[in-house]
């Protein structure tokens, strides 16, 4: 006898292959916070730097998960001196992002608070094992070297109200200080 249409032949259990198709993935909330943390005296940020996937050095703000007890201050506070080795103070939020990703068998939704903080202390490390690089960028190449664009309008959006004037690029006269961001130390707070 053939077989009836619509249904496959040749041994497979019908819907067998629409039941894996639609595994329900396991939805996850995580909240982080972060921030963009700026050198006022030499207009510069500190901004870390993960591979991705692919082996390409990403450069992002600084930003982790918020730990029991923590207000989304103290964790960023705490997520920039970790992972920056820079000490900041707090000035004022500048925004929220949230975006979906799946990681393993979890469809993650992540909320990361940003704050803006002034540099305070401390010196630029890549010590922490989940950054692969550090640097202090200019003010003024921050839109060219972050690569997210949600932090990029984050980032205007904080050098506008820091500035008060609407350009965004945080500079006196609107000098640019460098190209890229630069590796190293650089420049030690006191």
């Amino acid at each position: 006898m053939p077989p009836s249409p619509g249904r496959s032949s040749g041994g497979s259990q019908p819907g067998r292959r629409n039941r894996r198709r639609r595994r329900r993935l396991r939805t996850v909330d995580e909240t982080s916070a972060g921030g963009l943390v700026i050198d006022g005296v030499h207009g510069l940020a500190a901004i870390i730097g993960r591979l991705d996937r692919r082996g390409r050095l990403l450069w992002s703000l600084p930003k982790g998960h918020i730990e029991p007890g923590e207000t989304p201050e103290q964790t960023a506070v705490r997520e920039v001196a970790e992972e920056t080795g820079i000490i900041g103070r707090v000035v004022t939020a500048i925004g929220t992002i949230d975006y979906w990703f799946v990681a393993g068998n979890r469809r993650i939704h992540k909320t990361v608070h940003h704050f803006l903080l002034d540099a305070v202390g401390g010196e630029l490390s890549d010590e922490d094992v989940e950054v692969t690089e550090v640097a202090w960028v200019p003010l003024g190449e921050l839109d060219e070297v972050l690569a997210y664009a949600d932090e990029r309008r984050l980032v205007r959006r904080a050098l506008s109200l820091r500035d008060g004037d609407g350009r965004g690029d945080g500079l006196a006269g609107g000098e640019r200080l460098g190209a890229r961001p630069t590796r190293g130390s650089g420049t030690e707070q006191t």
